[in-house]
């Protein structure tokens, strides 16, 4: 390899590099900008100098309700929630290298789904009961998935097709709740469905906030074994890539990240599925789309629950929008993919 080579090989990373940098800064900037909005904004437009004085513990009358016990946890559910989906959706899809493979498809926030529709239509119990079990849910669902696809080998499309089997199944049974419970007990469990940050509250948030703060650099730090393992099983261990331990703590992280985020905001639709791809454009190739894919779950998140706000007549769910958002995507990937001859 002659130094001409070698100067041109390490342009092109440098360019790839300062393209990740700026990408990344832009997205997290654009982040804050929502954050700032979902404080500013409501039924009152408040300065950001009120804000910020509300924030630091000075008691404004009005502004202090409204910012600190409404907008605030508003806000913080969104941003955690939001990374939280967005880098798994990007984990899964890497890891099983496959743009369709996000935790809602293959069952997981499903999981979760059933268990917080039990809890609210047939057990009646509180919101921390209703948390605890999602959570719980989510966790044995992704279990159980991993131990029917494990057998001899790992699969990729063995893990897919259980995956999506369960998701199936788990929907027939959370129909089956609604049809049976009390009409009064139907609307909640809607709700929580539609995926949402109305009536989030701080009591609610820190094991969220934990997990996304312990568990997200773990996976960052386990991005490079995660690049790797898209070029497939024999090439990552090939490569020097423990496959076994590096998938397992990939999955076992990214689900107790998502099943505390469903069990905050309800499963909102098409984040995790839209981030990655979205994420992958803009980077491009030779540097992990992990942190970017995390920042556009906040973006969509925050952003659709504004649009949800402020842009109808009648308010909608964050969920609402980012379905209105993905299920074009979504026609738009399987077209290309079967253009392709992927199926």
């Amino acid at each position: 390899m002659t130094n001409t080579t070698v100067a041109l090989i390490m342009a092109g990373r440098r360019q790839r590099r300062r393209r990740w940098m700026l990408i990344t800064g832009f997205l997290a900037f654009l982040s804050l900008m929502l954050c700032c909005a979902m404080l500013m904004l409501g039924n009152t437009i408040y300065p950001v100098t009120d804000v910020v004085r509300a924030l630091l513990g000075e008691k404004i009358k009005g502004v202090s309700f409204a910012v600190e016990t409404i907008r605030l946890p508003r806000m913080l559910a969104g941003l955690f929630a939001g990374f939280a989906f967005g880098i798994a959706g990007a984990t899964f899809q890497t890891m099983l290298r496959n743009p369709l493979a996000n935790p809602n498809v293959l069952g997981i926030t499903s999981g979760s789904s059933v268990a917080a529709v039990f809890c609210i239509v047939i057990l009646h119990t509180s919101e921390a009961i209703v948390s605890i079990s999602s959570v719980i849910a989510g966790l044995a669902t992704v279990a159980l998935i991993y131990v029917l696809s494990r057998r001899k080998t790992y699969s990729t499309g063995r893990l897919i097709l259980i995956g999506i089997g369960i998701e199936a199944m788990l929907g027939a049974v959370i129909t089956y709740l609604l049809m049976k419970s009390a009409q009064s007990d139907v609307p909640a469990a809607y709700r929580w469905l539609a995926g949402s940050l109305n009536g989030a509250q701080m009591e609610e948030l820190p094991p969220l906030i934990i997990s996304v703060v312990v568990l997200a650099p773990l996976v960052i730090a386990l991005s490079k074994q995660l690049s790797l393992l898209e070029l497939g099983e024999q090439s990552a261990t090939t490569l020097g890539v423990h496959t076994d331990r590096t998938r397992v703590l990939l999955i076992a992280s990214t689900v107790c990240m998502i099943a505390l985020a469903t069990s905050v905001t309800g499963p909102i639709a098409f984040v995790a599925f839209l981030a990655g791809p979205i994420a992958k454009r803009l980077v491009g190739v030779g540097f992990s789309t992990v942190i970017p894919a995390g920042l556009i779950g906040v973006i969509l998140v925050l952003a659709s629950d504004l649009i949800g706000q402020f842009a109808f007549e009648t308010r909608f769910p964050v969920g609402v929008i980012t379905g209105i958002l993905g299920a074009p995507y979504l026609i738009y990937l399987l077209i290309r993919m079967s253009r392709k001859g992927e199926f």
